[in-house]
């Protein structure tokens, strides 16, 4: 198994070189261990589709660094961490899960200037940008070079602000951050103007944006990294709620004949562990 400081190294490293790599979103050991078995270079952990694994709408800090730990323990891959806000409004409060998250073995994490609260969904400016300096902080603190991601919410709650996302992302990235994000953003033309507007590799989750974009579209408007949020988780729960339906409004099974062979998973979760 690769040490932590070496998963952190090849984490840089795929931030590094030409073009645009994917990290899946698993929300369990059993995801992971068969992303990784698919040839995955990463992955990154999500708080909504822990969040749906627990039947609940939300999920704690403690959740979430026990999901890292699951995942992280589950194969030899980096994992990034979804920290939502870190758990709190406090920048140094909220720095402390940058640490929690690496004593539990992930490599890279965010900081979002989402604050949870409906009323007031997005952190004032100088406040969001005192959270990820003293994110990086602590980042910088750690015994090997943790990737810390900085994300800019607005879209997500409907202020499609774009100048205002952009003059915090460059605030971000100015406080220290090694990669951007800024989820809900959908067409290629919006997505190329704000990554041209940064110089750190930029992350592009694809659970929200225009579904017929490519990789090789991604990559050539300069995105770095591309993830997919609780996209899968979703889609799973689709597949589980039709066999649901079919058997509570139909009476029928027919779902049966699409299920996963059992052979080929357990192949796959021993391949995934290795």
């Amino acid at each position: 198994m690769r040490t932590q400081a070496d998963k952190a190294a090849r984490f840089r490293e795929l931030h590094q070189r030409p073009g645009a790599f994917i990290i899946p979103n698993p929300w369990d050991a059993g995801t992971a261990k068969l992303l990784a078995a698919m040839g995955f270079e990463a992955l990154a952990t999500t708080s909504l589709g822990l969040a749906n694994t627990l039947g609940s709408a939300t999920v704690s800090l403690d959740a979430i660094i026990e999901n890292c730990r699951v995942i992280a323990d589950a194969t030899d891959l980096p994992v990034n961490a979804d920290l939502e806000n870190c758990g709190a409004d406090d920048p140094r409060t909220a720095a402390k899960a940058i640490t929690r998250a690496a004593e539990a073995g992930v490599v890279g994490g965010s900081i979002e200037d989402s604050t949870g609260n409906p009323q007031h969904p997005i952190y004032d400016f100088s406040l969001a940008v005192e959270r990820v300096q003293a994110a990086v902080e602590a980042a910088r603190a750690l015994p090997f070079p943790f990737t810390l991601t900085a994300r800019a919410e607005n879209f997500l709650y409907g202020r499609k602000d774009l100048d205002d996302t952009i003059k915090r992302l460059q605030a971000f990235e100015a406080a220290g951050a090694d990669v951007l994000y800024s989820p809900g953003l959908y067409d290629i033309g919006t997505i190329k103007t704000v990554v041209s507007a940064v110089k750190r590799p930029f992350n592009l989750v694809m659970g929200f944006a225009d579904p017929t974009l490519t990789v090789e579209q991604l990559s050539a408007a300069g995105v770095k990294r591309i993830s997919v949020g609780g996209a899968m988780e979703r889609h799973a729960l689709a597949a589980f709620l039709r066999c649901a339906r079919e058997m509570k409004d139909q009476g029928a099974f027919s779902f049966v004949r699409d299920m996963a062979p059992v052979k080929e998973i357990r192949e796959m979760f021993a391949a995934g562990q290795a």
